[in-house]
């Protein structure tokens, strides 16, 4: 198997420490091939109405917009996954999650132990270095950011 798809760096902030307080995001190294990524959030108030807005980047000269940049209803895809970019990227961190459930999210969410699987990808993605940017909304007010970096490389 001749795939590298692994993170490269992870950077989380919160907008509002009042509502949304960042306790851990980072990667964490299990060999030279594989790492995982950890994060753990604390939503202080019950949210109902959240808004995650995605976009994809692919570094070339700097990380450029490369094909995808959607709005989700994270509550509504909570009930009923309904975009087929959001569902593949879900698919790929669900069991590692407590982001599990129907709206209200209030206090710890957490990601433990997520490592990246290429065969969960439906669709092989061209070799390079990317950046999914995630904004995470409640009440269409910006609370925080994740930026994942990672890489895929496929020798054929």
């Amino acid at each position: 198997d001749a795939v590298l798809f692994k993170f490269t760096n992870a950077v989380c902030d919160s907008y509002n420490k009042s509502w949304v307080v960042i306790n851990n995001c980072r990667i964490r190294a299990v060999s030279r091939s594989k790492n995982t990524f950890n994060f753990n959030g604390t939503i202080i108030h019950p949210s109902h109405n959240i808004f995650v807005e995605g976009q994809l980047f692919k570094r070339a000269s700097g990380y450029k917009p490369w094909l995808f940049k959607a709005t989700i209803d994270a509550c509504r895809f909570a009930k009923k996954s309904y975009n087929p970019v959001a569902i593949i990227v879900y698919n790929l961190f669900k069991q590692f999650s407590n982001l599990n459930h129907t709206c209200p999210y209030v206090g710890h969410q957490i990601i433990k132990g997520f490592y990246l699987r290429h065969e969960l990808l439906l669709n092989p993605i061209p070799t390079g270095q990317y950046l999914l940017n995630l904004t995470w909304l409640f009440g269409m007010r910006k609370q925080f950011f994740t930026n994942v970096y990672f890489e895929f490389t496929e020798d054929l």
